[in-house]
Parts: C-alpha cells; sequence; structure tokens
C-alpha cells in the first residue's frame, strides 16, 4: 500500500511488527530515539526508478570498503626493489618494487586474490558511474534547488574525491601502465604557475618517480579519502535527505507538500536490501568473466619504456584527452615558464568543469529570480535551458573522453592522427553549441507533443466521413492520470525580472548597469519555452475527440 507523506512527517496506516516494536521501547529507554524510529519506519519513499541510482553508488561504496580491507591484508605500499620469485613464470627473476610484486602475488598466489581485486576495480568504476549519473539526474531535474543546494555540493565533493581517489588506487601496482598515469599527475603538479616544482617535491619525496610515492598515495587511499568519504556519504544520503522531504516527479498525485510513495519499513527496506544484491552480483559477474587492469601484461614500471595504446580508467579520459588535442603553448614571464599545454586541461577544464557544476544552483537563481523551495522535480523537456546546458557539458566532457583515445581510432579506422586531433580541436568547441541547439529545440517538440495529447488527445488513426462529406481522425481522450505529469500545477521555475522601461525618457535606476541588463536578457532566454500547464479541451457526447482534415490540408478542432 503506497503511502502518502505531507511535509516532513508521513504516516501509512501500518504499525511495526512486535519485534520491531520492542526494540525501539528498548532504545528509547536508553536513548529516546522512539520519536526518530517512529517517525523513520513510516517515512515516504517515492516510487521510482531514478531514485535508486544513489543507492547503487552507496552499496558500491560497501563492496569497496570490504573488498579493499581484503587486499591490505596482503598489499606491500613499498617501492623497494626486490627480485620476482613467485608463480608468473614469464617474470621470474625481474627487478621490480614489493608493491608489484605483492599485486601479482595478489592476482597468482592468494585464494580468490584476483578475483577480490577485480572486484574492488569494478566496483569502483560502478561507484563513479553511479555517483555520475545520480549528479546528471539531480541536475537535469532541478533537484540541486532550495534547500538542497548543500547536498548538492557534497555529492559533488564526493564525486572529485572518488574520482582522484579511482586514480590514486590504479596507481598503487607501480606497474607500467600506473607509473605512465604517474607521470601525467607529475607533469599536471609541475604546470601550476609558481609552486608547482615545489608541489612535485612535496608530493614525490625528490624527483619524479621517487621512493615515497606508493606509501604516500597508499594512505591517501586507504585512510584520508576513504574515512572523508565515511563522514559525507552518511550526511548525504541519510541525515540531510532524512530531515529534507523527498523529490518526486510531477503528476499521479504527486505536488509540491505531498510525497506519493512507500514506507521505509517494510517496503523500501526490503527493495533497496535486493537491490544491494543485484549489485553485488553484477560486480562479482563482472570481476569473474571480465578481465581488467591485467598488471602481469605490462611488467613494473620502467621510465623509459612505452606501453602503445595505454588508456586510463573512463572517469579520467578527459584529462587524457585535453592532454593529446591541446596545442604546445607556452607563457615566458618574469623568468618562468608556464606550460599551458599541460596546465589548460589538467587545471582550467577542471576548473570548469567542477566549479561550473558547483555554482551552477546558485547562478540559476540569480538568473531565474526563484527564490521558492522545491520538492517538486521538473521533468528535462519542460525546461529546455537548463537541458541544453546539461547536454553541452555532456557533449564537451564526452569529446574530450573520446580525444583520448586518438591514437586507437586513427590505427583502427587507419586515420592520420593529426585529421583526428583537429577534428576533436574542433568539435570541443563546436560541439557543446550543436548539443545545446539540438536538445533545446527537442525539448520544444516534446513540449508541443505533450501539449497536443492534453488538448486533443491520442491520435487512433481512424478516419471518419461526416454527413456533409469532411473528414475526420478520431482522438482517443487521455486519462487524467495518464497525463497528470502534464497538466498537473506546478511551482514556477523562474520569475520575470526584465529591466523596467524608461519612464517619460528617465532611466529607471534598476536599469541602470550591465550586470542588471546581462541579468534581464538572461532570464528572458531561460524563461523563453518553459512549459505551461495545458487546459484540457472538452471531448464530444460520444467520449471522442476529433480534428477536422480540411481540403487545403490544415487540420482543425471540432
Amino acid at each position: 500500500m503506497a503511502a502518502t507523506r505531507r511535509g516532513g512527517g508521513g504516516t501509512s496506516g501500518r504499525r511495526p511488527p512486535k519485534a520491531v516494536d520492542a526494540s525501539a521501547r528498548a532504545l528509547d529507554e536508553r536513548f529516546g530515539t522512539t520519536g526518530f524510529a517512529r517517525k523513520a519506519m513510516r517515512k515516504a519513499f517515492p516510487d521510482q526508478w531514478s531514485f535508486l541510482v544513489g543507492e547503487i553508488a552507496m552499496y558500491s561504496f560497501v563492496i569497496i570498503l570490504l573488498t579493499g580491507v581484503f587486499l591490505t591484508l596482503f598489499f606491500k605500499p613499498s617501492m623497494h626493489e626486490v627480485v620476482y620469485d613467485g608463480s608468473y613464470t614469464k617474470l621470474k627473476g625481474v627487478e621490480m618494487s614489493e608493491a608489484y610484486a605483492s599485486t601479482l602475488k595478489i592476482s597468482f598466489d592468494v585464494r580468490g586474490g584476483l578475483l577480490v581485486r577485480q572486484l574492488h576495480h569494478w566496483a569502483t568504476l560502478i561507484f563513479i558511474g553511479a555517483i555520475l549519473v545520480h549528479l546528471l539526474r539531480n541536475f537535469f531535474t532541478g533537484a540541486f534547488r532550495k534547500p538542497r543546494e548543500l547536498n548538492w555540493l557534497l555529492g559533488l565533493v564526493m564525486f572529485v574525491l572518488v574520482m582522484f581517489n579511482g586514480l590514486f588506487g590504479y596507481s598503487l601496482p607501480d606497474d607500467l601502465l600506473s607509473g605512465t598515469g604517474l607521470r601525467v599527475v607529475e607533469g599536471v603538479t609541475l604546470s601550476v604557475p609558481l609552486v608547482g616544482s615545489y608541489a612535485v617535491m612535496f608530493l614525490f619525496g625528490g624527483e619524479f618517480p621517487g621512493t615515497d610515492i606508493v606509501p604516500r598515495l597508499y594512505v591517501i587511499h586507504v585512510l584520508l579519502i576513504p574515512g572523508i568519504l565515511a563522514a559525507l556519504i552518511p550526511l548525504h544520503a541519510v541525515v540531510l535527505t532524512w530531515r529534507q522531504t523527498h523529490t518526486q516527479f510531477p503528476g499521479k498525485g504527486s505536488s509540491n507538500t505531498t510525497v506519493k510513495g512507500y514506507p521505509f519499513f517494510p517496503v523500501f527496506i526490503a527493495k533497496t536490501t535486493s537491490l544491494f544484491l543485484w549489485v553485488l552480483g553484477v560486480a562479482t559477474l563482472l570481476a569473474a568473466f571480465v578481465q581488467i587492469n591485467p598488471v602481469w601484461l605490462y611488467g613494473p614500471y620502467d621510465p623509459g619504456a612505452i606501453s602503445s595504446g595505454s588508456q586510463p580508467d573512463w572517469y579520467m579520459g578527459w584529462l587524457e584527452g585535453g592532454l593529446r588535442i591541446m596545442p604546445a603553448w607556452e607563457i615566458d614571464a618574469w623568468g618562468h615558464t608556464v606550460s599551458l599545454s599541460v596546465a589548460i586541461p589538467g587545471l582550467v577544464v577542471l576548473g570548469l568543469l567542477i566549479g561550473g557544476l558547483a555554482a551552477y544552483p546558485f547562478l540559476e537563481r540569480w538568473v531565474t529570480g526563484d527564490h521558492a523551495i522545491h520538492h517538486l522535480l521538473d521533468r528535462p523537456r519542460d525546461v529546455p535551458a537548463r537541458t541544453g546546458i546539461g547536454v553541452a557539458g555532456i557533449v564537451f566532457y564526452g569529446v574530450l573522453w573520446l580525444a583520448g583515445g586518438n591514437d586507437v581510432l586513427s590505427d583502427r579506422f587507419e586515420i592520420p592522427l593529426f585529421w583526428t586531433t583537429w577534428f576533436f580541436r574542433g568539435a570541443v568547441v563546436l560541439g557543446p553549441l550543436l548539443g545545446y541547439a539540438v536538445a533545446y529545440r527537442i525539448c520544444v517538440g516534446l513540449q508541443r507533443r505533450d501539449l497536443g495529447l492534453a488538448q486533443h488527445g491520442l491520435e487512433t488513426g481512424v478516419i471518419r466521413m461526416s454527413p456533409d462529406g469532411r473528414f475526420s481522425e478520431v482522438e482517443r481522450p487521455m486519462p487524467d492520470e495518464a497525463i497528470a505529469a502534464i497538466t498537473d500545477p506546478r511551482p514556477a521555475v523562474a520569475v520575470p525580472v526584465d529591466v523596467p522601461p524608461d519612464l517619460d525618457g528617465v532611466e529607471s535606476p534598476r536599469a541602470r548597469g550591465g550586470v542588471r541588463r546581462v541579468r534581464a536578457a538572461l532570464n528572458r532566454r531561460f524563461r523563453a519555452d518553459l512549459a505551461t500547464v495545458p487546459e484540457r479541451t472538452p471531448v464530444d457526447g460520444n467520449g471522442d475527440g476529433r480534428k477536422e482534415i480540411t481540403g487545403s490540408g490544415t487540420v482543425s478542432k471540432r
């Protein structure tokens, strides 16, 4: 049975089992938790698939922690040189670091070690992918608006932390591929103006590669970042969301003050438990049957060795692509050289992506003048400007990601490398603009389709001829529940903030200043094609709506 909750409360009409009730009473006698526990048991959760993407990320993190604990029992974070004498015969007698040797031991000599190691890697990829999809879902639906700005920023911080922790994690084995990635990290760090060389000496403990980088990354990867995530995830996923009303899409009885869904116990807890088992099962199947990061094929890291076609994990592809397509620009000033070919892809692009996402909720509020509280989500088609901006960002990221494999594309399709490089240089500029325009027009087209469904109904393809010889198509009116997401009222997305006109030739004080004019222009652009709630057209007595097809080919409603 669905539960409907208004405001911050919610009831389901169902009493918890006696065992749960007794446990809650025992906890209340010692900690005073009955009020929170009873409210938590009855909290309504929306029944929408996209709501569970964040749950996938949380369960992936649990798998990462469990497998990570297992791996720490056998991994040696040391760059001390040893001679390998393990089960992998192709590397016997080769000098390598203890980190690489222990990774080979986990893969070949520890029972279940390779499975756990690959499970750890696949769970990390699922974790980052789920966070990214969850972030995009919140962006396109406007879930970042008041009162969830803090939750948006926390999620963004976690995404950055997980992305870099993944980079540090696959750098720990000290194989040729991870060493190549560390060389890129060194180059990006060196490109920081003024303090880059000092930062490299501090990070690596000397000149690259040094002997301290693996132990330091190990501490960051195993203790520092997971500790921060362990504090942020409950705050992001439990504390703030339990305090606030859950977001949901319009329609089917949902409103800005009412959550329609199922209670936390027993419905949602059963669904989320099964979802955890699904995530664990999928990650385990991938780990068992899909090989990933076979470090034994790369060999130990050697600064003089080169690996062909090496690629980072997908979430760092933007950095690789930016480095490959950026022209070799440098600036010499006051005795210092700034390598723009590294600084722009490694620092500026990251700043644009992360800084833009962090600032967007506040920029949109400034543009729209909307300071209302929103618990009801927007359908992406209803806000074309925001959807276009989001698609432009995806295209920008996607082009950089594809550019990271320009050598592979050139080899597979027998295209000159310089052709692919120049193609991606143009696409990274023109692609986002084209993505914005196409997404905007698709949103407007979907709005017009919704308007037709609400006002005229669904076309049946049946043509009738009236006694006077006219032809009309029979339309089937849509039930209210089917088009509730189109016709139900919802809070305004933006309010007009136009600059007041001149009065008797005197400019209004509010019209002075370029910032006000820019804001007014952006506000008009944002409000240009916002979806409006349509009025339904009454149907005829037979329950059919008909649109008349005239001889000139025009269509009119009758």
